[in-house]
């Protein structure tokens, strides 16, 4: 069995990953795909945890957050479309404001 510390240390290690792009990339999708990585993160640790108190409480959050990321890639598609159709580039820096 593998011990629940190599969990913590793949989770830890995707989480700054996902931070890192987040703070760096101003790419839409790059930071959209960075916070993909952090719930994943979030996801592992989770289902680690439950494993290790031996009930699926956690396997269950994973489940909710898994459709809480599928319902945020879909919105965030959205609005990289909206994005790229108003200032012609998926750069967040450029979208300053929001009008009609």
């Amino acid at each position: 069995m593998v011990p629940p510390q190599y969990y913590l240390l793949l989770s830890a290690a995707l989480f700054c990953i996902g931070l890192f792009g987040i703070l760096t990339r101003r790419n839409a999708l790059l930071f959209l795909m960075s916070v993909e990585l952090m719930l994943n993160a979030a996801n592992i640790n989770l289902v680690a945890f439950s494993n290790v108190w031996g009930n699926v409480t956690g396997q269950t959050f994973g489940l909710f957050m898994m459709a809480l990321a599928a319902a945020e890639v879909a919105i965030g598609i959205g609005i990289i479309l909206v994005l790229y159709r108003n200032f012609d580039d998926v750069d967040v820096t450029k979208a300053t404001t929001m009008r009609w």
